[in-house]
């Protein structure tokens, strides 16, 4: 028996405010990445649908846009919120929104064996 019970959680989390100090995602050029890990607030029964997208960014207006944002190594407990550059791209900053919904376990639940 399955109680489908169904879990949604989402968050907003800064990947990077590199112009103020001059780092990497804003001075740099070639491939360059942030990972974030990011902690579901209850533990799914299965790895639950992710999506991510770009709540905020910042980005310098003589260069190429380049980025690619994912969700990697989804679990029942989290995943990699990844931000990924390249070329001559430069970033000031950026923020990432997502969103997780998935089934949750239920002490109701049992399974036949």
């Amino acid at each position: 028996m399955n109680t489908f019970q169904i879990g949604i959680d989402s968050g907003d989390v800064v990947l990077f405010s590199d112009f103020e100090e001059g780092g990497e995602m804003w001075r740099g050029s070639g491939p360059r990445d942030r990972v974030k890990k990011i902690r579901f607030s209850a533990e799914y029964q299965d790895a639950p649908s992710v999506t991510v997208g770009l709540s905020l960014w910042d980005l310098d207006s003589d260069t190429n846009v380049r980025v690619e944002l994912v969700a990697e190594n989804i679990t029942v407990t989290g995943f990699d919120l990844v931000f990924r550059t390249w070329g001559d791209t430069r970033i000031a900053r950026a923020r990432a929104s997502w969103q997780a919904i998935g089934s949750l376990p239920h002490q109701d639940d049992w399974q036949l064996y």
